[in-house]
């Protein structure tokens, strides 16, 4: 099969392993390494290569630009299990790998979450904060008790037991590339056809059988242990740093219905906030020049 290509994309100039705690990362990077760091994160049950068109744009305007793969996902090591706190700790492993300095960083959808948890925890490491569509948030946001957090704990370890003795020895179901791109288009539906055919080329493997995404099939949405959506939001506010919160304001599957009346509470003073009238939850693949151009003022 020829090499299937998409304007503008292109694979990263490096590729290295990073190990978190037993587990190896997949890392990637475009741009010269002598140049400023930035770490870029992908959103659930996606991958690094979601940026091929997005990074190449910070890294002609100076930028090391570095992802990785989440555990379970792309090219780097499946887990036993898959939890929040554990995507957290293998980001800071992929930043302690690139320098000791504080950076800035970007996160797409659940990645932009974890970001703003990373920030909230580790300020000194992170200089700025772009969110891209990472705002979860829910329009009833009562406060959860203490021994309400313990049931939920062990009914979530509970069910993702459940899950991982359900699926330890499961596998994606195969398809032609086609096929994996119309699945895929089912949850990106304002995505065009070039592009999930591109997607299914860097991010699924093909197999005697057919394709197959490379996303260890026990991940699920969520991870195990108590978590509401909310949360996140009310990290916000606790921010020292510049924050640039990024909102598509299509409603998609992938997204999470999230309004500017959400966000605008609870954005910090030195915060900026820009809703996109015509992208969906993928605001940096449905419009990289504007959201690059958006990133790249709020880095300067």
């Amino acid at each position: 099969m020829s090499e299937i290509t998409f304007p503008g994309a292109r694979r990263p100039d490096r590729s290295r392993r990073v190990d978190s705690h037993g587990i190896g990362l997949s890392v990637i990077e475009w741009g010269d390494p002598g140049d400023p760091p930035v770490l870029l994160t992908h959103g659930g049950f996606d991958f690094a290569g979601t940026f091929d068109v997005f990074a190449p744009m910070l890294a002609a305007a100076g930028w090391r630009v570095v992802a990785w793969d989440a555990r379970g996902c792309g090219d780097s090591d499946r887990a036993d299990l898959y939890s929040w706190e554990a995507d957290i700790r293998d980001a800071f492993a992929v930043i302690d790998s690139i320098t000791d300095a504080p950076l800035p960083i970007i996160g797409h959808s659940k990645g932009g979450s974890q970001m703003l948890q990373l920030a909230e925890a580790a300020p000194h490491r992170v200089t700025r904060i772009v969110n891209l569509d990472g705002l979860p948030s829910r329009r009833s946001w009562p406060d959860v008790p203490e021994h309400t957090r313990t049931k939920l704990l062990a009914n979530e370890l509970s069910g993702w037991l459940d899950h991982r003795r359900a699926v330890v020895d499961k596998q994606r179901k195969p398809g032609t590339l086609d096929e994996l791109a119309e699945r895929r288009g089912r949850m990106n539906p304002r995505l065009t056809k070039d592009w999930l055919r591109y997607l299914v080329s860097v991010g699924a493997r093909e197999d005697e059988d057919g394709w197959r995404w490379k996303i260890d099939p026990m991940i699920r949405m969520g991870g195990f242990g108590p978590w509401r959506p909310e949360w996140s939001m009310w990290r916000l506010p606790a921010l020292g740093m510049p924050v640039l919160a990024v909102l598509g304001m299509q409603p998609e599957v992938m997204g999470w219905g999230t309004g500017p009346e959400d966000v605008l509470p609870y954005l910090p003073p030195n915060g900026r906030f820009v809703q996109l009238e015509d992208a969906g939850h993928f605001v940096h693949i449905e419009q990289p020049e504007v959201v690059a151009d958006l990133v790249l003022e709020f880095l300067t």
